[in-house]
């Protein structure tokens, strides 16, 4: 936990602090003011706001926030599972397990740590994972937040096990959005994409750009490691970098299942989007000892 070249400046800290349900959250500042929010559940980030605090990340006014509820917004970790693929809960059970501050982690290179401010976690399985998951792993995730504003995690998966296991991966990440009608997404170009609105049947993506109006539920595969998505009516675009993260996955319940799901507001579907940095299609195996890094950036640029 360090505000690494940035202790001169008193409004760059990290602070850890409880929400209502006793639930300890980490909230990172630079010095500019911009902040970012990771709750000890689930490892997630609930929060990134920009120096005038401007909240970047989607989480829904009907949002549980008591365990074992995952929060609906920010950004879950799906793991060691995504979605149903497998015979684990949703999305694996990353996302509903209680983190633990990493005080003396493994030293990741210099650039990662450098004028952040930031904070490592890690996750182990419990007994009771062990029963349903039969693995052991360390999982460490690096969140930080750079001079400019940017967010990044870094995750470090090891094998500890006396043999091979495999998982898929994804950052399932809620950005807030004007209107989903006023989206475009490049990025996506040419690529395959697998459905899951048709059982994962594999299209090919043939427009120049992805625009909404309806559902969408795809894991587009082997992307390049850059994705922009353009909010013409805040005249903004996130741009999404990765590593270790061949798919991009893009959801929006839109109007029918929003109202299905009891964490989420019938109309939020028109402000938010999800945009993942993924390994789905396929799963990433390390052998006993070997450690994967995945790395997801996300920054926002101002347009004219």
């Amino acid at each position: 936990m360090k505000d690494s070249g940035a202790a001169s400046d008193q409004r760059a800290a990290v602070e850890v602090t409880k929400d209502r349900n006793g639930i300890e959250q980490v909230v990172l500042r630079n010095p500019r003011g911009a902040s970012a929010k990771i709750s000890l559940h689930g490892g997630q980030a609930l929060s990134w706001r920009t120096e005038r605090g401007e909240e970047l990340l989607f989480t829904s006014t009907k949002a549980i926030f008591k365990p074992p509820h995952a929060v609906r917004g920010g950004i879950p970790i799906c793991f060691p599972q995504f979605g149903n693929r497998g015979s684990l809960e949703q999305h694996g059970f990353a996302r509903n397990r209680s983190w633990v501050i990493d005080d003396n982690p493994p030293p990741l290179k210099p650039s990662d740590s450098h004028g952040k401010v930031y904070v490592d976690l890690l996750l182990q399985p419990s007994e009771e994972d062990l029963k349903i998951w039969p693995h052991s792993f360390e999982f460490r995730l690096r969140v930080s937040l750079a001079a400019d504003g940017n967010l990044a995690l870094i995750s470090r998966i090891r094998n500890i096990n006396c043999k091979p296991f495999s998982f898929s991966i994804a950052y399932h990440t809620y950005f807030a959005i004007s209107d989903i009608s006023e989206v475009r997404i490049e990025g996506l170009e040419t690529l395959d994409y697998l459905d899951n609105l048709c059982q994962r049947e594999r299209f090919t993506e043939q427009g120049d750009a992805l625009t909404f109006e309806s559902e969408i539920d795809r894991v587009y595969l082997s992307s390049s490691d850059k994705i922009a998505i353009f909010d013409h009516e805040r005249k903004r675009t996130f741009v999404v970098h990765k590593e270790g993260l061949p798919d991009v996955v893009v959801w929006n319940p839109w109007e029918r299942k929003s109202k299905s799901m009891a964490d989420f507001g019938d109309e939020e579907y028109r402000h938010m989007l999800c945009v993942d940095g993924a390994a789905i299609e396929k799963p990433i195996t390390l052998k006993p000892g070997e450690e994967w890094t995945g790395r997801l950036e996300l920054s926002l640029v101002h347009s004219s």
